[in-house]
């Protein structure tokens, strides 16, 4: 492909205006801006080996949510301590700090007997105490591990048959709790991140078709990250639901991760190409949803990285399933290609700097990044996805003095178009095995600049 010089200096001339960074994302320790995204761990579903974490890596992941059942970490009914799932547990976070990810653990309330939210809630019989206990056996297991971020504490909490509306469970008893939990975690390692849900409405209940009670009242704790679900499957609604997030974050004073999303797939879609549960509907859904996602520049967590053995009967149109690949078996590699190739999108991982913009237009497959750069931070990754987007070449445009090409029928990296004088071309990294771009150093540093990655290779 020739990049005609027109279409280049529009590129270069064009004065964008940027406000301010994006307010959601995350700051790592080097204060890199980072836009975490990944998949929910099923901890009963299958041994993970090195081989499924690098798949992850070329999926785009940086982050991984591992979910936990109460009923193997706490003195519950029916439960019991197990030392042998937290040697599962720790085995999950090594396999993904050898490939770069980090974990956030989130609390299930599976393998307890009988588990009553209305019981919880009235803490009678000491339940909250019981469960931070539970808490504290991961908190003081992981408390000094870099690669956990920190903890969803409660998932989905719910009202059920409490006669009580939605506001006063979450203002009487929800928000309280998470300021309990909070305070006790914190006593152990007060820079591990605590992540919030909002509860789950009954069935019927929901506003807009989303089923998670609004947060009506502030957590007032320090590294809090709202951790909302969205299983949204009507294309005009997903807007507004993030808008009300966008809302309660503000409130909240706390960065948006979305914790859980994608609407189920059903057995059917995956030989239907058109219809109600056609490949073709699902596409647009997704690709609406992740649009929303990047424009607010929000991270989001996939459900679930596992195969059909998690196909469930419980939605009118068939068994249906959250998982990405449809192999039987729990862990798997057959992908759901109509639904990873948007969970799959390009998009700036690691950035030295702030991000003010991002956005991957499925139509052109272009990944437009504005950035303010930081040079003293580091340096900075941007997921490209070359295998599934980009199978004639890609083109990197760096500003408007540094273009780079990658070839598929060579094996030599990237290739210099044209580079800044103060720039080297060792600055810039293509890592085939993970699909990902490092630039060690920017351009221009302090400044802004327009990252681009389009389709083709470039010629002068």
């Amino acid at each position: 492909m020739k990049v005609k010089q027109p279409l280049l200096l529009l590129v270069i001339l064009v004065s964008f205006s940027i406000s301010a960074q994006i307010k959601h994302g995350l700051r790592d320790e080097q204060g890199r801006h980072i836009i975490p995204r990944g998949f929910v761990i099923v901890t009963n579903e299958g041994d993970f080996k090195g081989d499924d974490y690098l798949r992850m890596v070329r999926m785009g992941a940086n982050y991984q949510v591992v979910r936990l059942e109460l009923g193997r970490l706490s003195e519950f009914p029916g439960a019991k301590i197990e030392e042998s799932y937290l040697k599962k547990l720790e085995s999950l976070v090594a396999l993904g700090k050898q490939v770069g990810i980090k974990t956030v653990f989130k609390m299930t309330v599976y393998g307890v007997d009988d588990f009553s939210w209305e019981a919880f809630w009235l803490n009678k019989n000491k339940e909250h105490t019981t469960y931070i206990n539970a808490w504290k056996v991961v908190w003081n297991r992981f408390k000094n591990d870099s690669f956990v971020l920190g903890y969803d504490v409660v998932n989905e909490p719910r009202k059920l048959t409490m006669d009580i509306s939605y506001n006063d469970l979450t203002s009487k008893y929800l928000v309280p709790l998470y300021q309990k939990i909070i305070d006790e975690s914190h006593k152990i390692n007060a820079d591990k991140k605590i992540l919030i849900q909002s509860i789950f409405m009954n069935k019927g209940e929901g506003i807009d078709n989303n089923q998670y009670a609004e947060i009506t009242v502030p957590v007032n704790r320090k590294n809090v990250i709202f951790s909302p679900h969205i299983y949204q499957n009507k294309q005009d609604l997903v807007k507004p639901v993030m808008d009300r997030f966008d809302k309660e974050s503000d409130m909240l004073n706390a960065p948006i991760l979305i914790g859980e999303w994608g609407f189920p797939t059903f057995a059917t879609t995956d030989t239907l190409m058109t219809g109600n549960l056609g490949q073709l509907k699902y596409i647009e859904l997704y690709i609406r949803t992740a649009e929303i996602f990047d424009e607010m520049g929000v991270g989001s967590i996939k459900a679930w990285f596992s195969g059909n053995s998690s196909m469930q009967n419980f939605m009118a149109g068939g068994p249906s399933t959250w998982a990405i690949f449809s192999d039987k078996n729990a862990v798997g590699t057959t992908e759901r290609k109509y639904i990873t190739d948007i969970i799959a999108r390009p998009y700036p991982q690691t950035i030295a700097g702030d991000i003010q913009s991002f956005k991957f237009d499925f139509a052109t497959r272009t990944l437009s990044v504005h950035v303010i750069t930081d040079n003293s931070k580091g340096a900075s990754q941007i997921f490209i996805g070359a295998n599934r987007h980009y199978p004639d070449g890609f083109t990197v445009m760096c500003g408007d003095s540094t273009i780079l090409k990658h070839d598929p029928l060579k094996n030599s990296g990237l290739e210099v178009v044209r580079m800044n004088s103060l720039s080297n071309p060792s600055d810039f990294i293509w890592d085939d095995n993970r699909q990902q771009l490092t630039i060690l150093k920017w351009p221009v540093n302090n400044k802004e600049l327009h990252l681009k990655i389009v389709p083709g290779i470039f010629t002068e």
